[in-house]
């Protein structure tokens, strides 16, 4: 058994492809459409560098998918490391991500969170140079 993929549910496909493709750098590496089952499109995006896969779900209006929809509930954050988080950091700023309450500064310079369109925490995480090589 392992892990193939984490799904997030989004609720602008479009917004959030361009989030986490420009903004994240993952490639979109396969794309489904069910809504003829009254389901919804997902499309499944990959990480060149860990070989990491997310995959984001868009649901029809009124489908049974179609539930009330709480950032953070049940999803925490989707870390993403980094090699140099300032530098990262304000490039995320600059691009429209949003900021959250904890930036580089207030954690020496390891983590700094930002939100995704839908207000799903996306961790960036400079790995220490110990667990580099791991």
């Amino acid at each position: 058994m392992h892990l193939e993929y984490v799904g997030i549910r989004v609720t602008n496909l479009k917004r959030s492809l361009k989030f986490y493709t420009e903004l994240l750098d993952l490639k979109e590496v396969g794309r489904g459409d069910f809504t003829k089952y009254e389901a919804g499109i997902w499309v499944k995006l990959k990480d060149e560098k860990s070989g990491q896969h997310l995959e984001l779900n868009w649901y029809l209006k009124g489908s049974h998918f179609d539930v009330p929809h709480v950032a953070g509930e049940g999803l925490d954050h989707i870390r993403f490391a980094v090699d140099n988080i300032e530098e990262t950091y304000k490039k995320l700023l600059e691009k429209g991500a949003e900021p959250k309450p904890i930036d580089h500064s207030l954690t020496e310079g390891w983590v700094a969170h930002v939100k995704d369109p839908d207000g799903n925490w996306i961790e960036i995480f400079k790995i220490p140079p110990s667990q580099a090589s791991k």
